[in-house]
């Protein structure tokens, strides 16, 4: 009876761990936020996260020795990003895009790597299932996702 009592209590202990465990990664494991979740969330300056949304038309700005500055936006929400560094050649205003890097004090977000789609027709399913969300969502982008499947 006290090892059958045993075998509970380690069992219970198993399960106990695997909640804790997956509770604390449940932020981590999201593949990006969007600007609408970081303003959620009120993260932290220095809390590293991936930014991911729409580049905002109008907002791309260029600047010396390959800084740049534009704005993600989910639709309800924008978030200014800065980089420096080589764009990926697809980058352009109002595409979807995953940024990787952390918030700053003034609530810019510091981006140290950008991602783009691959090509015209192609919009990362988080991107796609955010706008979905935000209902800000087109036929126009089912019609290309779904002509890119591969």
């Amino acid at each position: 009876m006290i090892a059958e009592l045993g075998h509970y209590a380690l069992v219970l202990a198993l399960a106990l761990a695997a909640v804790l465990v997956l509770s604390a990664l449940k932020d981590s494991i999201v593949f990006f936020n969007s600007p609408t979740d970081v303003a959620e969330k009120k993260l932290q300056p220095g809390s590293r996260i991936r930014l991911g949304g729409l580049v905002k038309p109008g907002s791309l700005q260029r600047g010396e020795q390959l800084a740049v500055r534009f704005e993600v936006t989910d639709g309800n929400r924008a978030m200014a990003v800065s980089y420096q560094g080589i764009l990926p050649d697809l980058f352009r205003e109002g595409q979807g895009v995953v940024t990787e890097g952390a918030l700053d004090t003034v609530g810019t977000f510091k981006a140290d790597s950008v991602l783009a789609k691959h090509d015209e027709t192609y919009m990362p399913k988080e991107v796609a299932d955010a706008l979905k969300k935000q209902g800000h969502w087109k036929d126009s982008y089912g019609a290309a996702a779904t002509g890119s499947a591969r």
